[in-house]
């Protein structure tokens, strides 16, 4: 098991070799500090929590600055448990975008964008009542259960607020790992707006690790740009070179026309 904190960067789409379109989520990983480490005799189980994003002490309590001065590291705004990590984590260590590699598949768990309240079938994905023929029933909740036990049951799909809850997207494939800019391309979509944070883990269902895939790469297209903004700058420099001849051939033309009409 793996994990890492990260910040949804928004959606794109990037092309394999053999002419496929995947398209991708970017995740933004900055180095994540280990802040505690619980361990089975003292805590009864283990596990790690992972603090990313710092921000400033001004902005953090007592409590926060005194659990991140243990780590030897700046009050962090995303803190989050994670249990049942491999290898042997100390406090104050760091965790960084190459403990990913791609092809493997992963669990992101993030807050859903929030809907305000929301009536049954927008929420719950029920069918409306007749429109016509007199019917007062449009888009109204329904029946609410049995005669007996003559109560509404736990559970029963209502009206309420939607979204805004924790979402976990199981079984995404890592696409990419950009260790320079601290990315991760996952396929697929996450939860959660753009700017929001996520936690990245290894698949729960301990899926196998695929082949990662060849991707298309822009090198070429820097080398057709400059080679394109040399011939801008010849066809510039022709330009300007008639320009200058045709200037020199009006002049000489004008200054030929007096002779011309002397002569007539």
């Amino acid at each position: 098991m793996k994990g890492i904190l990260g910040k949804k960067v928004g959606m794109t789409q990037i092309f394999t070799t053999d002419g496929k379109l995947i398209p991708v989520t970017a995740i933004y990983c900055e180095p994540n500090v280990v802040l505690q480490v619980k361990t089975v005799e003292k805590d009864g189980y283990n596990s790690i929590q992972l603090g990313a994003f710092s921000k400033k002490e001004k902005s953090s309590n007592k409590p926060e600055l005194g659990h991140t001065k243990k780590a030897k590291a700046e009050p962090k705004r995303f803190l989050k448990e994670i249990r049942g990590l491999d290898g042997n984590y100390e406090v104050g260590s760091v965790i960084s975008v190459d403990t990913f590699e791609a092809g493997e598949i992963v669990d992101v768990t993030g807050t859903s964008k929030g809907k305000g309240f929301a009536g049954v079938i927008k929420r719950h994905n029920q069918a409306r009542g007749p429109m016509s023929h007199g019917s007062d029933y449009h888009r109204r909740v329904g029946s609410m259960g049995p005669m007996r036990p003559m109560r509404v049951l736990k559970g029963k799909k209502l009206p309420g607020h939607m979204g805004n809850e924790q979402v976990t997207i199981q079984n995404l494939e890592i696409i990419s790992v950009d260790m320079e800019n601290n990315y991760i391309l996952v396929s697929g979509n996450v939860p959660g707006a753009k700017g929001s944070y996520v936690l990245v883990k290894s698949s729960i269902k301990g899926l196998p690790k695929k082949e990662a895939k060849e991707l298309v790469t822009y090198e070429v297209i820097e080398e057709v740009t400059e080679e394109i903004n040399e011939n801008a700058e010849a066809v510039v420099e022709v330009a300007e070179n008639t320009e200058d001849v045709l200037e020199e051939n009006v002049e000489t033309t004008e200054e030929n026309a007096p002779e011309t009409k002397e002569a007539e």
